[in-house]
């Protein structure tokens, strides 16, 4: 297009036919949802100097002038589609290589707004070329035109920083990279993936997560955690799955039983239990009140003749050691078991359909039984409390945008095993429970033979005294309880700081292989009474991460944060130090992934965390299960330190075991 054909573009008659065009289309498109997809399309015109001057003159401002602007980009809209394709105009030419793919959620948060494809075009009427139509008094257009696949071009800026929507490139991607001897060796080459092919694989899972129900409640729907089928999303995932070593993977399978029995063990040393807790206690609220009902439990010489565990230990493969180091061990409400076979799943059935493209094998993905390993456990507790009338009762939180994750395992139990649940918070039992002299619990008149927590795990689940009430009720009742008291106490971030001192390890286990194994996955732990490890944190808070005793994600403390609070508990005096303990930080290898979240499509530098879950059942001395039982991998931003999927930290993932 030369620069006569560029100024023609600014007459009168041409704008009225776009402005008639746009007005039609866009006022059809303005409240329907943006999906993602892979479309034809060609460029309305090449990316020349005289076409880019054009452009600055359609440009639409903010809905809020005051708001800062950190990044311009070029966003090109097809009318057929619905698709946005947002790229920087510095780095790609129209048409040839499109990069970040967004929804108009996106950019309607980003204007700190709701946002139509209308509002988009009339947002600032001043700063549009649409506008000047209207504002120049001529007569609306008569004629129509038909829709077309050309792609008009608008100039937004955006709030959102450029990092956390980056292009997708077309060509070659490596995914994760290591060092080995001089030079950096990738651990998977994704061949010949392009930018098609990208939107291919990103419809397709889409498509899938929703037909199977790899979905989450939209915090942007406000009754979308309490009412089933209400404002659901796909759950956050990676769009292929997380290169693994084979020999790692299987290191922390050998694990998971060693721990499930440890935590059985640790249960039923009490003194060591309330010992190893007691400056906790008098630092931390939330765990003083455990150890309150604890205590009570000792009193009325409360035994738990069944013990159901429902584990999680997540560890991350440290890249300067090459050693698989544990993070924590999880004893109460270990999310994901029912999404994270179906990220398994979903990252098979993707490589059966664009493995040859991409060099990748599905059978490399691990199988994932977490659901129906964690159902076979939930059933086989049922089956030892021998009351065919009972139920299992599921406690959650009153708001639960991950219901679905809950509810593919009581859909489990009552498909596989005809048992029955239900689902009730903490208010709610305190509010309908009662105890029988014999020790059953009723709930609503239905008698309880397991409590499964999805819930009670933080002080944000007790905000008022109904919900401890419900906790004791449900520790004095003969229900079997997943967890116990004892197990929820044995799972704190301090006993398992206390088990990585000399010696304590050979207090609850015989076997010195198991030491020798649960020893070498050991990250540094120390109490905040260490002076020296103290003052080493203290000028070096990076090699260090700071936790106090939660779970659920967004607690601990990193970086220069760890110096301030280290400084802050000095300089105060007081016992509140023993809230906390201090980890060696642990560095995992970087890789770049695909990121997928509310339909956006990111590329980034990732870091990944591997939990196992374990599964443990015991009825008095004879153990019924103690196994393994499928795996949850979440993949966060490398610049993130938190890495709950939950919390919005994170995404789902799986494994490809190299």
């Amino acid at each position: 297009m030369d620069a006569r054909e560029s100024q023609s573009l600014l007459s009168p008659g041409i704008f009225h036919k776009l402005f008639n065009f746009l007005m039609k289309i866009l006022q059809e498109q303005a409240l329907k949802t943006v999906t993602l997809g892979s479309t034809s399309y060609q460029p309305c015109c090449s990316h020349t100097k005289s076409n880019a001057n054009v452009m600055n003159n359609v440009t639409t401002t903010p809905m809020r002038p005051t708001t800062r602007m950190v990044h311009q980009v070029k966003s090109m809209w097809t009318p057929t589609s619905g698709i946005y394709f947002i790229h920087d105009p510095k780095k790609a030419k129209i048409g040839s290589e499109f990069g970040h793919i967004v929804g108009k959620s996106a950019i309607a948060k980003a204007y700190g707004g709701t946002l139509s494809t209308h509002t988009l075009l009339h947002s600032h009427p001043k700063a549009t070329a649409f506008s000047r139509i209207r504002q120049s008094g001529l007569p609306k257009p008569s004629f129509k035109l038909n829709p077309t696949n050309q792609i008009f071009q608008t100039y937004l800026r955006i709030m959102a920083q450029p990092s956390q929507v980056l292009p997708l490139q077309g060509g070659k991607v490596e995914v994760g990279e290591t060092q080995e001897g001089s030079g950096t060796r990738p651990l998977l080459d994704f061949h010949g993936i392009d930018q098609e092919l990208v939107e291919k694989i990103v419809y397709d899972a889409l498509v899938w997560s929703s037909l199977h129900g790899l979905l989450v409640g939209d915090k942007s729907v406000q009754r979308s955690g309490k009412v089933p089928g209400v404002g659901m999303v796909h759950a956050p995932f990676a769009l292929l799955p997380m290169p693994f070593p084979e020999s790692h993977w299987k290191q922390a399978c050998e694990l998971a039983p060693i721990f499930n029995e440890l935590v059985d063990r640790v249960s039923l040393d009490a003194k060591f239990l309330q010992d190893s807790l007691s400056r906790t206690k008098k630092a931390d609220a939330f765990t003083s009140r455990l150890l309150d009902i604890h205590s009570k439990m000792l009193e009325i010489n409360k035994k738990e003749d069944i013990r159901l565990g429902l584990h999680r230990s997540d560890y991350m493969l440290d890249e300067q050691t090459k050693l698989l180091l544990q993070i924590e061990t999880n004893t109460i409400s270990c999310s994901f078991p029912g999404l994270s076979c179906l990220v398994s799943d979903l990252h098979r059935s993707l490589l059966n359909h664009y493995g040859e493209f991409l060099g990748l094998d599905s059978k490399k993905v691990p199988n994932n039984p977490a659901a129906s390993q964690f159902v076979e456990a939930l059933a086989k507790a049922w089956t030892e409390y021998n009351n065919p009338r009972a139920v299992v009762m599921f406690v959650v939180q009153a708001d639960e945008r991950n219901m679905y994750d809950q509810h593919w395992l009581s859909a489990l139990l009552k498909e596989i095993h005809n048992v029955s649940t239900l689902r009730k918070t903490l208010a709610e039992i305190d509010a309908e429970g009662e105890l029988l002299p014999d020790g059953t619990l009723l709930v609503g008149g239905q008698a309880i033979a397991v409590v499964y927590f999805r819930a009670g795990y933080t002080p944000n689940d007790y905000p008022s005294e109904s919900e401890w009430r419900a906790r004791l009720l449900m520790e004095q009742s003969s229900a079997i309880k997943c967890p116990s008291i004892s197990y929820h106490l044995a799972g704190t971030k301090k006993i398992q700081q206390e088990l990585v001192k000399p010696n304590i390890l050979e207090r609850f286990v015989d076997n010195k292989e198991d030491i020798a194994k649960l020893r070498k996955c050991f990250a540094g732990l120390w109490s905040l009474d260490d002076s020296d490890i103290v003052k080493d944190a203290i000028e070096r808070p990076g090699l260090y991460v700071m936790k106090p005793q939660r779970e659920g994600g967004g607690n601990n403390i990193y970086g220069n944060d760890v110096k301030e609070a280290l400084m802050r508990l000095q300089k105060e005096g007081s016992e509140a130090d023993a809230a906390y303990i201090l980890m060696q930080r642990i560095f995992p290898t970087v890789s770049r992934t695909f990121l997928m979240r509310n339909g956006i499509c990111y590329k980034d530098d990732t870091i990944s965390e591997l939990g196992i879950y374990g599964a443990y059942l015991r009825n008095k001395e004879r153990v019924i299960l103690n196994d393994q039982c499928g795996y949850l991998m979440r993949t966060k931003a490398a610049s993130s330190d938190e890495g709950g999927v939950a919390a919005g930290f994170a995404v789902l993932d799986s494994l490809y075991l190299t």
